[in-house]
């Protein structure tokens, strides 16, 4: 059996769970993850991940994306 965890509790989300999450297209939060020094993107490998508490921190303080 497989467990599910509720996107609001992961510490991670990939990029298709921050897009529904946030209600911002795939295609403009992996445009914000490849900017130098962009706060909440976690690399693995070549996967990128999305930081969940510093995604929403920096949307809390960005007023135009």
């Amino acid at each position: 059996m497989e467990k599910s965890v509720p996107v609001w509790k992961k510490v991670n989300l990939t990029i298709e769970e921050a897009a529904a999450y946030s209600n911002i297209g795939i295609n403009r939060i992996e445009e914000m993850a490849k900017r130098p020094g962009c706060p909440f993107v976690l690399y693995i490998g070549r996967k990128k991940l999305i930081k969940r508490e510093a995604f929403e921190k920096y949307l809390e303080q960005t007023i135009e994306l």
